[in-house]
């Protein structure tokens, strides 16, 4: 056996002989099933350490699944629509389809370059039309049961790029390409009913024991489900009635002011006659529609002509139009009770308006509404005949009246909207639907879907150019056949990420799912990071549920088990070709190889945590790799013999460490998922057996049977090496296929224990004694020794505490 390791050839060889053995391709077989995947990534034409480390922990429990006997999945898909690819032949001045392929291709080769245990049978990407034509099929049927929906929202509008951004691509007001200023507009969208499945999303949580918890309160938090009362304020001169939903109707009595959307009908009508009005209308649909950003935004308001009469009081109150009230969400009207809200005591600090404590604490001392204000549950004050209640008496007395006069209802409602589809670019998928002056809005037939998305196209910035392509919009109406539009709009990129991983269980299949789905679904285990813990796991179960219901598959739920891996950080910082912080890991594999930066990225840190880069943990899992070589190679040059079944004395010893360590790595690799631990075992047992007499026939068993359960427990870490390792040991089955080693119980039986003894809790001995020794007996042996002799120095012991297997400790 050559002593040097040298990665380059292993790594080559062992990866042709996968490839050509095709040892990752799987079908359906009577074995237990194991899908396991990692969130797909998107084709930006290079890895990034973040890719590296999500990926070698799918591969890593992967292949040790497959070990235990299990028929496992692990695909690998491209998620590649999107505005980036956009943006990049905008700037590059070529198609989005060929910048996005030659990536794909890029990336491919560096993903094979790692050794992934993938199906790449399976690959597909999501701007295949064969893999979006069944979404858009899906969609149709969802359009004629109402599941989705066509209505005029308010979005953010950038004027120069002519398209919809998200809340998130709104700067300080401003487009985050063309630094626009961003108007407010409503435009017809898609919508789809998510809604619908509000309490079916939020309760099965409760099923999802593998999920982290942290996880499944953020969702339940965006699903936001709350109980409260609906009431309607009279307005003083007008029929209709402003209407206000609130969870803390406790507080109605502290109700000084009423806040309105900019864009609120009483708003609009009054805007009409006052210029002035219009043009803080005007002001507020410039501030973007994220949430995050109204809770920060300076409070401003325009006071209206009109006033509103409280329920319980008959008070008049002011009505203003605000630039902290959406109108979409709840009713675009607030009823604003400042002393016990921050955003209306803030806004009523600075416009003068009364603030008034209605909610006291268990000892009804008020708050300080000097300070701010207080969300805090309490008893009643300034409240009339309500004084003196807590919340749930307050919350049934004062919804029972206002119920009793028909001017309230009790109603759950939820913070979770419906699912925005649409999108005014080019880069996505089209919308399969025609738009027919006589019929409206028409599905396409399921005969001539797919709508193809044009690919020979270079978008220059100003907007989605679908709308001047008359060749795709112009068709007849499948209804009438009179002369029709095509929608213009694509898909939102979420619509292709929320179903991908049943398409992987029957990726050539001539319906959406077939009965593949059914044995493969749901996936058992599910990595990614934790930015996609809302949006994208909350649709790919809105999903799920979809196609449940559809009768294309039969689970639930469509992730067992999540793992949300933590950032890879340089210097403190997350990694960003921004911050100039990156590092290369072509680079890497160059410099070290494919199983050193596995080794690396596995031994840092436990996955679910964020993992520091460090050049220097490079270097030492490269060395480490290097040792491991040389222990074998020094071993099989002594000669491969047959593994110790069993052994005694020194050699019996190494054997117990060697079934600690598999019982210890097994339960971190297989159950905690904590690698780095499992690691740090493995290499302690090398160390282990760098100190053994080899010349010693029963601890050269020993050595060889430790050589071999180590190849296997690294063998999902680091494949390339351990493959051939495997093969110098003396053995010709694929290491893929081999078992997951167990521990031998006999093995870890012990004759003889070593345990602490201290005096007065401080260690003075340690003393072996036999395993089956009684308490008198452990007890007897630790007076006994010499050196606890000394420091008890003749007084009486008190005490004799005897902590079996472990400890005694004499009081004196």
């Amino acid at each position: 056996m050559d002593a040097t390791y040298r990665f380059e050839a292993i790594e080559a060889d062992v990866q042709s002989r996968w490839t050509a053995a095709r040892v990752f391709e799987v079908v359906r077989d009577d074995r237990d099933k194991f899908y396991c995947l990692s969130m797909f990534p998107y084709p930006s034409g290079k890895l990034h350490m973040g890719h590296v480390r999500n990926y070698t922990i799918g591969d890593v429990i992967s292949r040790y699944q497959r070990m235990c006997g299990k028929n496992v999945l692990q695909p690998m898909g491209w998620d590649a629509f999107g505005l980036p690819a956009e943006n990049a032949a905008i700037k590059n001045g070529v198609p989005p389809a060929k910048w996005t392929r030659e990536n794909i291709a890029a990336m491919r080769e560096q993903l094979a370059q790692l050794g992934f245990a993938y199906d790449w049978s399976r690959e597909f990407a999501t701007c295949d039309p064969s893999y979006y034509r069944w979404e858009q099929w899906l969609f149709t049927r969802l359009f004629e049961k109402g599941l989705v929906y066509r209505k005029e929202s308010v979005v953010n509008w950038d004027p120069v790029d002519q398209t919809v951004l998200a809340n998130e691509q709104v700067v300080d007001g401003r487009g985050w390409r063309s630094g626009a200023i961003v108007e407010q507009r409503a435009i017809p969208q898609w919508f789809a009913r998510i809604t619908d499945y509000a309490d079916e999303l939020l309760d099965d949580l409760d099923k999802l024991d593998g999920w982290p918890e942290a996880v499944k309160t953020m969702q339940a938090n965006w699903i936001g489900r709350s109980t409260g009362l609906e009431i309607d304020f009279e307005v003083a001169g007008q029929d209709e009635p402003l209407t206000v939903y609130t969870t803390r109707p406790d507080t109605l009595h502290g109700a000084t002011y009423m806040a309105l959307a900019a864009d609120h009908p009483l708003v609009a009508a009054a805007a009409d006659t006052d210029a002035e009005l219009a043009a803080f209308v005007e002001e507020c649909r410039a501030g973007g529609t994220a949430e995050a950003g109204l809770e920060t935004r300076d409070k401003k308001g325009y006071r209206l002509p009109v006033e509103a009469i409280h329920p319980l009081s008959g008070e008049k109150l002011p009505i203003f139009a605000a630039n902290f009230v959406l109108m979409g969400y709840g009713t675009g009207a607030v009823m604003s009770v400042p002393a016990h809200d921050q955003r209306d005591w803030e806004f009523a600090t600075a416009y003068g308006l009364p603030i008034v404590p209605v909610v006291a604490d268990a000892e009804g001392n008020a708050p300080d509404i000097g300070r701010g204000a207080s969300a805090d549950k309490g008893v009643l004050i300034n409240s009339g005949e309500d004084d003196g209640k807590d919340f749930d008496a307050a919350f049934n007395a004062i919804a029972d009246r206002l119920e009793a006069r028909g001017v309230a209802r009790r109603k759950t409602q939820y913070r979770l909207r419906d699912w925005g589809l649409s999108r005014q670019r080019y880069w996505g998928a089209p919308i399969p639907i025609i738009h027919c002056d006589d019929c409206g809005a028409v599905p396409v037939p399921e005969a001539d879907l797919p709508v193809v998305l044009p690919e020979d196209v270079t978008p220059e910035g100003a907007g989605s150019p679908l709308p001047d392509m008359p060749e795709f919009v112009n068709c007849d109406c499948p209804a009438c056949g009179k002369p029709a539009r095509r929608e213009t709009d694509t898909f939102d990129t979420f619509m292709e990420s929320s179903w991908y991983f049943a398409r992987f269980a029957c990726p050539d299949a001539d319906v959406m799912l077939d009965d593949r789905a059914g044995y493969w679904l749901p996936v058992d285990q599910y990595i990614g990071g934790v930015e996609h813990a809302i949006l994208h796991l909350l649709y790919a179960r809105f999903f799920q549920k979809v196609m449940r219901d559809e009768g294309l598959s039969h689970a639930d739920e469509p992730f067992s088990r999540l793992l949300t891996q933590g950032m890879v950080l340089s210097d403190g910082a997350k990694m960003s070709k921004s911050k100039g912080n990156t590092v290369d890991p072509q680079a890497l594999i160059e410099t070290y190889g494919a199983d050193t930066v596995r080794l690396f990225t596995m031994f840092a840190a436990p996955p679910d945590q964020s993992l520091e880069w460090s050049d220097a943990g490079v270097e030492g899992a490269h060395r480490f790799l290097k040792r491991l070589w040389r222990l074998v190679a020094d071993h099989v040059d002594r000669g491969v013999v047959a593994p110790a079944g069993t052994a005694e004395g020194e050699a019996g010893a190494l054997r117990r460490k060697l079934h600690e360590t598999i019982a210890k790595v097994g339960d971190d690799v297989g159950r905690r998922y904590t690698f780095n631990t499992a690691i740090a075992a493995i290499m302690e047992l090398c160390n282990a057996l760098g100190r053994v007499d080899d010349a010693d026939p029963a601890q050269h068993a020993v050595r060889q049977e430790a050589l071999e359960a180590i190849v296997r427990m690294l063998a999902p870490i680091t494949p390339h090496v351990c493959d051939v390792l495997w093969r110098e040991l003396g053995h010709d089955d694929l290491l893929l296929d081999v078992a997951w080693p167990e521990a031998d119980e006999g093995a870890l039986t012990r004759d003889s224990l070593t345990l602490v003894v201290q005096v007065n809790g401080k260690v003075r001995a340690r003393i072996e004694v036999p395993a089956d020794a009684d308490r008198d007996t452990v007890a007897a042996a630790a007076r006994a020794d010499d050196n606890v002799a000394r420091f008890v120095d003749g007084q009486p012991i008190k005490k004799t505490i005897v902590v079996p297997g472990k400890l005694v400790n004499l009081v004196v």
